[in-house]
């Protein structure tokens, strides 16, 4: 990934936003961290930097006020933000939740393990497979 762009992580449980941002540094992830709470402040975030969007949106499902398939649904229909990669990256293992994400074309689907090494393994594998990746914007 381009160490430009920011990661904008839509996360509403604190502590699972703090645990990213820890493995992100301790897997030297240069990329600035934006982290917002729920569906609606990352779409507001979104329409205040559309000069500068961010190279990959880490999303969680399970969110007050709107929650990540709603998010998915607003910015996949958007012509600027539907070039942007979504990964999400959830406690979910409901197959309605995995099916309607990949509706909405989402570049991945990960569980959030409560095993940490396992958590560490997952964000590895979305640093190592975005570092090769090529933005379409």
């Amino acid at each position: 990934m381009k160490q430009d762009k920011t990661i904008l992580l839509v996360e509403d449980d604190v502590v699972d936003a703090k645990i990213i941002q820890r493995l992100f540094k301790k897997l030297n992830v240069a990329n600035e961290l934006t982290i917002c709470d729920n569906g609606e402040v990352a779409l507001e975030w979104l329409e205040n930097n559309k000069q500068n969007l961010p190279g990959l949106i880490l999303l969680d499902l399970n969110m007050p006020r709107m929650n990540g398939l709603e998010f998915l649904k607003v910015i996949k229909k958007d012509d600027l933000f539907k070039l942007i990669p979504a990964v999400v990256l959830t406690t979910s293992a409901d197959p309605s939740d995995k099916k309607t994400s990949y509706d909405q074309q989402v570049a991945g689907y990960m569980l959030k393990s409560v095993n940490h090494d396992d958590f560490v393994r997952t964000i590895e594998r979305i640093k190592n497979y975005w570092e090769n990746c090529e933005l379409a914007y």
